[in-house]
Order: C-alpha cells, then structure tokens, then sequence
C-alpha cells in the first residue's frame, strides 16, 4: 500500500490553522518552510507553542507518515509515558504498525513501559510475546509492571519464561522479580532464585541483597536477612531501611532501635521511610524521648509532608501516651488519608475516649473527603466499648447491617459488639448475639466473652466458653489462665490444677509478663520478681515501703489476681514481685517529680497493679501512664481515665 504524502500546501494551512494565535512567526514559517515534506517534523517542532506540544506532535508524526525515525518515535513515546497518555501513546503504536516500521528492541520495550504505566498489563504483555527479539530490559520491564502491582505469580511465571528463553537476568531483574517472593509457595521459588544470584555473583549488588534480605525479612528469616546485610560490601539507604524495617515488622522493637542507632553512627543518610520504620519500632516500646529525638531529626530534614510518615507519628505520640501530639499533627496535615483518620481514632479508642472516637467519627462523615473502611468501624466500635457507650456502639452496629454506613460487617465487628456487651456485664445477651450471629464463632469472639466472664464472675458461662475455646485452640495459653483465673476467683483450686496439668500435657508454655520503663532513652525491662536488675535490692525494698504506706491509706492487696492455693501471707509476697510493680516503683525512686511516670506491660495489667498505680498518683502526686496490651490508662490524683472499667 503506497501512502501519499500532504503537499507544501495542505501543510501550510494545517500549520495556519493550528498556530493562528501566533501570527508573529508567520514570515518565519515562509522563509524556512521545507522544500520536502520529510523535514516537516524538524521545523513545526521548532514553533510550537510548548501548552500543546504533545498533540501537535502527534499531528506532525501524521503528516511525516513514512519519514518518521527512531528518535521522533521515541520522543513521543518518552512524552506518552511521563504524562500516561494512553490515548495519544496507542495512536503512535498504531502509526508504526500502518506504516510498517519495525521498531528495535529498545523501541518495542519502551511500548512495554508505556503500557504498563497506563495499567494496561495485557497490551504490553502482547508487545513483549509479538517481538521477534526480547532482551533482557525487555523481560525486566515485564515482570517489573507485574510485580510493582502486586501480580506475584504473574511476574513469577515470567521469570521461569524468560530463564527457558535463554536470556540471563541481570541485577535489576533479580531485585525486581525478588519482591514478588512472598508467601509459602513464593519464598520457595525466592530461595532457588538466591542460588542462581550467588552462582551468577549478583549477591554483591546493593540493591540485589536489599531485595533479598527484605524477602527473608517479610517471611520472618529475620537473621538470614541479618546475615546478607552484613555481608553487603556497600549499603545504601535502601538496603539499611529494609533490615530496619524488617526488625519492626516482626515486632523486634529494640533490636529495630539499636540497628538505626547503629547505622546511623556509621553515616547512613534516612529518608522519610526509614524514620517511618523506626517509628513503628518505637510505638511499639512506646519510647517517648526516642520518639522526640526522631522527630526532630525529621524537621531537620526537613523533608517533605509525606502522608506515611505524618500517620506513622499520629500513632507513635498516641501509643506513648501523648494525644495532644498526635491531634496536633493530625490537624496540620494538608491532606489526611483513611489512614490518619483511623490512627487518630484507634488512639483515641485505646485511652478510652469513647466520646472524643464519636466526635471525630461525626468530623470525618460530615468532611466526606475520606470514606470510612473496616478499620475506621473497628476503631469506633473498640472505643464506645472502652469508654462504656454500649449504646452508641450498637447504633453504629446496626447502621452497618441497615447499610447507612457502607462497611461491609465482618468477624472482627462482631467481635467488637461482643467485647463491648461482655464489658457492660450482659454477659447473658453477649451470649445470645453469638448465638444469632450468621458464621460460626471464631477464637477471638468467644475469647472476649470468656474474659468477660472472668471480669464479672460468671463462671457457667465462662466455663462452657472456655472449653469450648480448648477445644478450638488447645494451644493458645491464654485461654487456659483467663479460665484459671475465674476458677481461682471462685476458690475452685482443683479445676485450677486440673488445668495445669492439662497445660503440661500438651506442653502449651505462657508468654512471661514483662513491664518496662524508658529513662534518658535507655529501657529498664522487669520480669515478675525480678533480681537481674542493676538496682534491684532498692527496688524490692521501694515495692514493700509503698505496700505498708498504701495500706494505711485504705490500699488492700487484691488476692484473687494470685493463681495459687496459697495462704494469703504467700499470695500477698506473690503480688509484691509482680512486674508493674517493679517498675512503677522504680519510676519513682528514678524519675523527677514533675515527669509523669511511663510503664508498658506486654500482657494485660492486673487489678491489684492497677489499684497500686491509682495509690502512687493519689499519694504522691504523680501522673501514672500505664499501657497493656490492650489499652492506656493515665491516672491523675488517684482516678484512672478507664473509669475502673476496662
């Protein structure tokens, strides 16, 4: 098929037409206007205005029909991808495809590219299987649009194609193609392919081992990830936020710390998603001085308002005890996702706020710039159950099943309804709305409900729940103490050890309570009747001078928090020794008067611990944060703002 080209005229009065805004560069066209119609593309280019420039191109490569070269193809296409004009970068495939020009293997990839920044997978997986050669940085840019979008098989069944192709990869395909790695049947394939890149010697690339090292991480090979870090003869940001990272995930918090601490000694440069996995760490040691010092390292940066790392401090001031921070960072933020609203509203929740939860709830339906998600009801529900709203709470339960809000119910929001009728004392309806519940209860549901039964003291409920939760998870230790503990607090020790001995049969182990305590940025860790600490003898002495000095003010030791038929003389020495104690005590022989004292418990807070920390801040004057795996409680002048009710 011959192509006849516009004339010296059609060509001028398209350019007359385009450009009539321009009339002062008329003369100029008349003077340098081609004598062959081939040159066209050179010198329109030369006098378009810049506002359009994509679209006039596209009207030149029209005009230019066979004349149209590698660079002026590739121009466009590089114009076509920055932009993602799908449109427009279609309209230059099909050109090359009506004038039968066939585009090198750098051309064809650069389509590949194109398409894929369009998200359209399908044409450029089509490029990728009609070129007559694929290369390397073809095959790459493949699994790379298949990887980046969370395809994982895809791009690993693309891997496998291209090593059967004959092509070797190079470093970017392995950094690339490492990232799908995940889960059981991926980091099966991940580790055969880390053979292959230390048989090919790619191990030494940085970003190579900064792929490799985060997949070890995410399937929680956190010392083989350890292991190829050390051995990296470069490291890059990239590589030392990957290790970092992969520590906090695992909720390896200290050693996340200590490693940032580390590298940054060493010179390593953060950016804004390494002070966001340091973050994360220091939530969770709730490390407030820690948490300051990252903070004004990142306004220092002055690095850019990135949304992450603006949620990542809204949830490590309120994990520290400190709302007023996040609420401040939260109202500054020019642009807030659901996720900072649901950072704000969980921090709310665990302090017990449950109207200060509402308040902010009603702000974000009545914005509507955000809509809600799971996560916001979760939160919501969580808070009017620790506030003690559990009217509100099932306003909002029932608005989801009415759909008047557009969250689809699910397990965890029913577990949320349970928690917060078990924590009002309607233990029996809790009951009853498992019961019509349409699935079956999960482990979760029925684990709320018997710690119900333990706060309330219903043991016929609670021990039909809590057999029914050991027959489900047979291993779960804390199903065994919850149903131990309402067995002792009703004196039925042989339960009690019939229950231990069920424990030592089928070897089930419980997680040992530890509270601690941050002082000049250095963590203080007490187990239950601690003697590894380096001041231990003044602590033990401080715990049994406050005992005395509380008692004579009304304090009177809560014996049902001890699991042992022991005599009350024993089971008061057994309270002495218990963690929090530890701490709260060593806060106060450590810390000035005018700071509050901080502790974190891993497991939930005793009721005595509780009443002990209520008896420093009323006698001496001190503000008491405590925080548990559940909740915060901060108590001033001896009241708690849990209400006594958590």
């Amino acid at each position: 098929m011959h192509v006849i080209l516009p004339t010296r005229h059609v060509i001028r009065s398209i350019i007359h037409k385009t450009l009539i805004q321009q009339k002062q560069h008329h003369h100029q066209l008349k003077l340098l206007f081609p004598t062959h119609p081939s040159n066209s593309l050179h010198v329109l280019s030369t006098f378009i205005p810049s506002n359009n420039n994509l679209q006039q191109s596209l009207l030149q490569m029209a005009l230019c029909g066979y004349d149209m070269n590698f660079q002026e193809y590739n121009t466009l296409l590089n114009e076509c991808v920055i932009r993602r004009a799908f449109r427009e970068g279609q309209r230059v495939h099909a050109h090359m495809i009506k004038t039968r020009y066939l585009p090198a293997v750098y051309l064809r990839t650069r389509l590949i590219v194109f398409y894929a920044k369009c998200d359209s997978l399908a044409d450029a997986h089509r490029v990728l299987d009609e070129m007559p050669e694929q290369n390397v940085v073809s095959w790459t840019a493949m699994i790379s649009a298949y990887s980046q979008r969370g395809y994982a098989i895809q791009a690993l069944n693309l891997f496998v194609q291209m090593l059967r192709s004959g092509t070797e990869p190079n470093e970017f395909t392995f950094a690339t193609v490492l990232t799908s790695c995940t889960g059981s049947p991926g980091f099966f394939l991940g580790r055969q392919i880390h053979s292959l890149i230390i048989r090919l010697n790619y191990e030494v690339h940085v970003f190579v081992g900064s792929s490799l090292l985060d997949m070890y991480a995410k399937d929680g090979k956190i010392h083989e990830a350890r292991d190829i870090f050390e051995c990296l003869p470069e490291r890059d940001v990239v590589s030392c936020t990957a290790i970092i990272a992969g520590y906090a995930q695992l909720g390896l918090d200290e050693e996340a710390l200590e490693l940032f601490r580390r590298l940054q000694g060493e010179g390593m440069q953060s950016n804004y998603v390494t002070y966001t996995s340091v973050l994360t760490a220091l939530s969770g040691l709730a490390a407030l001085d820690h948490g300051k010092q990252v903070h004004n390292h990142v306004l220092r940066a002055e690095l850019p308002s990135y949304v992450v790392l603006q949620n990542s401090l809204i949830d490590m001031y309120s994990k520290c005890g400190n709302l007023t921070y996040s609420r401040r960072i939260f109202d500054t933020m020019h642009e807030r996702t659901v996720i900072s609203w649901n950072a704000m509203l969980v921090g709310y929740s665990k302090h017990g706020m449950g109207r200060e939860v509402l308040e902010l709830f009603t702000l974000m339906r009545d914005e509507n710039k955000v809509k809600p998600d799971r996560v916001t009801i979760l939160a919501v529900l969580s808070g009017c159950s620790h506030g003690g709203l559990e009217n509100k709470g099932m306003d909002i339960f029932y608005d989801m099943i009415d759909e008047k809000i557009a969250v689809e119910p699910e397990p965890e929001h029913y577990g949320c309804v349970v928690d917060l009728l078990g924590r009002a004392g309607r233990v029996e309806e809790a009951l009853e709305f498992i019961k019509k519940m349409p699935f079956e209860p999960t482990a979760a549901i029925l684990g709320s409900l018997l710690g119900a039964c333990r706060v309330h003291s219903n043991v016929d409920i609670g021990e039909f729940v809590g057999h029914r939760l050991l027959e489900i998870e047979p291993g779960n230790a804390g199903n065994y103490v919850i149903l131990s503990n309402l067995y002792a607090s009703v004196g039925k020790w042989e339960d009690v050890r019939s229950l231990r001995d069920l424990m030592l049969k089928k070897a089930v182990t419980k997680e040992p309570g530890r509270s601690w305590i941050e002082l000049d940025q250095v963590l203080h860790t007490f187990h239950a009747s601690d003697r590894s600490h380096p001041r231990r003898e003044e602590v033990a002495a401080k715990v049994k001078e406050l005992s005395v000095i509380f008692k004579e003010a009304g304090y009177l030791p809560d014996l049902s928090c001890v699991l042992h038929d022991v005599d009350e003389e024993q089971k008061e020495k057994m309270l002495l020794g218990h963690s929090e104690k530890l701490a709260l005590s060593f806060g106060l022989i450590a810390t000035p008067e005018s700071v509050p004292i901080r502790v974190i418990k891993n497991l939930r807070i005793c009721v005595d611990c509780h009443n002990f920390a209520k008896y420093i801040s009323k006698i001496y004057g001190r503000e008491v944060c405590l925080r548990d795996k559940n909740r915060f409680h901060r108590i001033v002048g001896g009241k708690c703002s849990c209400g006594d009710y958590w």
